[in-house]
């Protein structure tokens, strides 16, 4: 147990585990631009909040592919964290949207709700804005739809993260 450990502790340190986050979630993203344009399947304002959560695990692996060190890996860390942890409840929160008794008074915003320093929507509107229903729910795979998949996909990268992060802990690893 201790030398299993110990790899997934030592594996944190190398660029090929953040490559392979890197590649996850950029791959991810690539497949939401192929559902948007594509497929024809516009973006809901929950789903332009998810793909930034998305973009915040893209961010936070390449932050750490460009320089790794013990700063960088903090940094890498706590932005996989945030943006999985988020994305899991954005997605969450759009699956409670999608299943409300009522879809008359299930309603999410139209416009993104950006900080004002960060008007992503406006700045690269081609993947940020919002032009979807959240109550479209027309995609299926396997009986979900595309919030359940995504609720799936942030859970799993907030469970890795949890295992490597404990195993650092555990291995009595700085970052």
């Amino acid at each position: 147990m201790r030398s299993v450990v110990h790899r997934i502790s030592r594996w944190a340190e190398h660029k090929s585990s953040w490559l392979v986050l890197f590649a996850t979630s950029l791959g991810l993203e690539l497949a939401a631009l192929y559902f948007q344009y594509g497929m024809g399947l516009k973006p809901c304002i929950m789903c332009i909040y998810q793909r930034t959560a998305m973009y915040g695990i893209v961010l936070s692996a390449l932050f750490v592919l460009i320089k790794n060190n013990g700063l960088t890996r903090m940094v890498g860390f706590a932005g996989w964290a945030v943006s999985a942890g988020w994305g899991f409840l954005i997605a969450k929160e759009h699956i409670g949207i999608l299943n409300a008794p009522n879809p008359f008074f299930a309603s999410c915003e139209i416009v993104p709700n950006f900080p004002s320093w960060l008007q992503l929507h406006e700045w690269i509107p081609a993947i940020f804005a919002a032009e979807g229903d959240c109550l479209e729910d027309s995609w299926q795979f396997l009986s979900m739809g595309m919030a359940e998949w995504m609720q799936i996909l942030f859970a799993a990268y907030f469970v890795v993260f949890a295992i490597v992060f404990a195993c650092r802990l555990l291995d009595k690893k700085p970052f």
